[in-house]
């Protein structure tokens, strides 16, 4: 973003990505920190069956912290700490 004030209505509805281009979800609900004045979070609905099937419930979503936002523009592209949790199952039935 290039620091111009938004209004945070235009996050709604906004595909999050990763930054390695694999879909997330869907922004439905910011969270605000009122004292503050500004978004700690972002509400995920919509979600990725590749990322989450068998984790979160159909029909359910999940809260990112505002602080894994990579970038703002047609798309919101977060880290990949979502990915990650593919490979730490994976990582877990190998040691098992």
């Amino acid at each position: 973003m290039d620091g111009t004030p938004q209004e945070i209505t235009t996050l709604v509805g906004r595909e999050v990505y990763s930054n390695n281009g694999v879909f997330v979800g869907e922004v439905e609900d910011v969270r605000l920190d009122l004292g503050g004045e500004s978004v700690t979070g972002l509400a995920l609905g919509e979600l990725s069956q590749e990322l989450f099937a068998g984790r979160i419930e159909a029909g359910k979503g999940v809260m990112i912290p505002y602080r894994w936002v990579r970038a703002v523009g047609d798309v919101i592209l977060i880290n990949d700490v979502v990915e990650r949790l593919d490979d730490e199952d994976e990582d877990e039935e190998v040691v098992a």
